[in-house]
């Protein structure tokens, strides 16, 4: 009979029918068995026709108690679907339904939509209120009647026809039976997505957790990221080993304690020991300026008898006086190019007539400007804005490149250190003289040359590769295994004489028995730097050599900031470098260092010298 059809049908009858139903007599009267029943939408509607005291309740009649009698009660209700797809409830018996307003209509609409599995036995609609069976019998004014379970058909034509029709009974046992059916025999889609949503007659079926959109508040949420740490950052051990237990408080708090007691103990240390310095380093000076009646009674009359006395070269070496130190540099240099005291006059006024005409080139300005900047950083003296020796300092690099000019020798990056180190020490006219004949010792002019002097650089190169095997072979080795020549690093110390990497006072002794013993020393103090830098200098990664090489450990910078240090001075500062350990270094070299084995090297590798 509905073995064709494609729907499910849920219906509940009225009070008076026995439990048990047989579909095959569901409309027949046993008066017409001649008549060949047809279950269909145009029979269902003209059954419905016929028997129009099985339609919905007007709303004009009295609402009373629904009375259950009968099926032909004029209180009795029954909703039929069409099969196509379409209600046959009329639009009088919706319109007189009550319809619930407010969000619980919008969520009952939802609901509907989303479900087309209908029932009508589970609830009820009495005085306009959705109201189930449970209720209803529990209601104290309510009539007595038969408290039999009402029978549910359900129709499933998707299933095989022997099992489409199935009953049930509203009691525990057959709502769980009917859920393990629906378990084990679930409604295919395609059985159920034609069915129209239930208009609001019918009872809202139990709510359901829908999917949530995606356009929803709990979905639209995104993690920002905090500014601070966050309370399990604060808490978490950086320090101990993942398989072990956390700490308990207790023990975090001793370590804690114990931490801070160390740091304490270290920063302690670190300030005694620079006071420590700082108290030799002030001893050391005030020994040097009681030494200035030597000076001028031995040493100021001939500077050349420092090379036969060994006491008066010892004094030498521990430092000129300041007040001095411009007289002993003057000599010691000397004036091999017999310069005039007015080289300084005429190189200045043909370079400011360059200047003016706008032939000085532009590029070298500002190759000057940018070494001006970072000349002594941490006197403050050369500052384009506030320095006072700004304009000496300029004046005198533009008159060395005018008397570079007829060389064709360009502007060497790491010059104006040297020319500030000279106008601190002397005036600028007799600085330039000291420059020039400075800047023209062999070694240094193959620094500050063009390519013309390259081969004399990798002569140089390979004298100071030899003396590193000599005196600290282990470091030679680590050097030619991460492929590290003389050349990555050498040239930034030899062409400023070290003021960009070594504190003032360092560099102010160095030059002292720079300026006595000649270019040899430079290569002395060049192992002597890399002797204080020995311990940090095996790491096992070429970049990290190279930038401990040029100062820019981020590790060490780190710690010296910390610490309080200044950074805007020497580079080499943040590794502890001073001029006492340098100058240990430099006096431990006494036992191995001999100036014949310079001048065997440099006549081997410089034999034009």
């Amino acid at each position: 009979m509905a073995d064709s059809e494609h729907e499910v049908v849920e219906r509940q009858v009225g009070k008076g029918f026995e439990p048990t139903f047989n579909l095959d007599d569901a409309f027949s009267d046993g008066e017409d068995g001649d008549s060949d029943l047809e279950f269909s939408s145009a029979a269902l509607r003209k059954h419905l026709a016929e028997n129009p005291s099985w339609a919905a309740k007007d709303d004009g009649e009295d609402e009373g108690e629904t009375d259950y009698g009968s099926a032909k009660d004029v209180h009795t209700s029954i909703s039929t679907f069409y099969l196509d797809g379409c209600s046959n409830s009329h639009p009088e018996s919706r319109s007189s339904s009550p319809s619930p307003t407010g969000p619980e209509t919008e969520e009952h609409e939802q609901v509907s939509r989303d479900f087309s599995d209908i029932t009508l036995s589970e609830e009820q609609i009495t005085n306009g209120h959705l109201t189930s069976h449970a209720d209803t019998h529990e209601e104290a004014t309510s009539p007595p009647h038969d408290t039999s379970p009402y029978p549910a058909v359900h129709i499933d034509v998707s299933r095989s026809p022997p099992n489409r029709v199935t009953t049930s009974i509203d009691t525990e046992d057959g709502v769980k039976e009917q859920q393990e059916h629906e378990a084990v025999h679930p409604m295919s889609p395609a059985s159920s997505s034609h069915l129209p949503a239930p208009s609001h007659d019918l009872p809202p079926l139990p709510p359901s957790p829908l999917p949530r959109s995606p356009t929803s508040p709990s979905m639209r949420y995104q993690r920002t990221r905090s500014g601070g740490q966050s309370t399990f950052q604060k808490v978490m051990s950086k320090t101990r080993p993942y398989f072990l237990p956390p700490k308990s408080r207790q023990e975090d708090r001793k370590h804690m304690a114990d931490w801070e007691a160390m740091m304490k103990q270290s920063r302690a240390a670190e300030e005694k020991r620079r006071k420590a310095l700082q108290e030799r380093r002030l001893a050391r000076e005030l020994k040097i300026e009681h030494s200035i009646y030597t000076w001028e009674k031995e040493i100021l009359p001939d500077w050349r008898v420092v090379h036969k006395n060994p006491n008066l070269r010892r004094l030498w070496w521990d430092g000129i006086p300041t007040k001095l130190r411009a007289s002993m540099w003057q000599q010691a240099v000397g004036n091999a190019l017999a310069l005039s005291k007015d080289n300084y006059k005429n190189c200045l006024s043909r370079a400011k007539r360059a200047l003016s005409a706008g032939l000085f080139p532009a590029e070298t300005l500002q190759a000057i400007e940018e070494d001006i900047l970072s000349t002594l950083p941490g006197l403050h003296i050369f500052h384009p804005e506030t320095g006072p020796l700004y304009q000496d300092l300029k004046d005198m690099l533009c008159a060395w490149i005018v008397s570079r000019a007829d060389e064709g020798l360009e502007y060497v990056h790491g010059t104006a250190k040297i020319a500030g180190m000279i106008l601190l020490n002397m005036k600028p006219q007799q600085g330039f003289v000291v420059m020039r004949n400075l800047l023209e010792r062999h070694c240094m002019r193959s620094f500050y040359g063009s390519v013309a002097t390259k081969d004399d650089v990798e002569a140089y190169y390979r004298i100071f590769d030899t003396l590193l095997a000599d005196s600290m072979p282990k470091m030679y080795f680590n050097f030619k295994q991460h492929q590290i020549s003389p050349g990555a690093y050498l040239p930034d110390w030899l062409v400023p004489l070290f003021l960009d990497h070594l504190p003032f006072e360092a560099c102010a002794r160095l030059w002292d028995v720079l300026l006595l013993e000649g270019d040899s020393f430079l290569f002395r103090a060049a192992l002597a730097v890399l002797a204080v830098l020995e311990p940090r200098l095996f790491f096992p990664d070429r970049q990290e050599l190279l930038d401990l090489l040029r100062g820019e450990n981020k590790a060490a910078r780190d710690v010296a900031s910390r610490d309080g240090r200044v950074l805007d001075g020497a580079k080499y500062t943040i590794y502890g470098v001073d001029e006492e350990t340098l100058w240990e270094r430099i006096d431990s070299m006494e036992d191995w260092w001999r100036e014949s084995t310079w001048k065997r090297l440099t006549q081997r590798e410089l034999p034009d010298l």
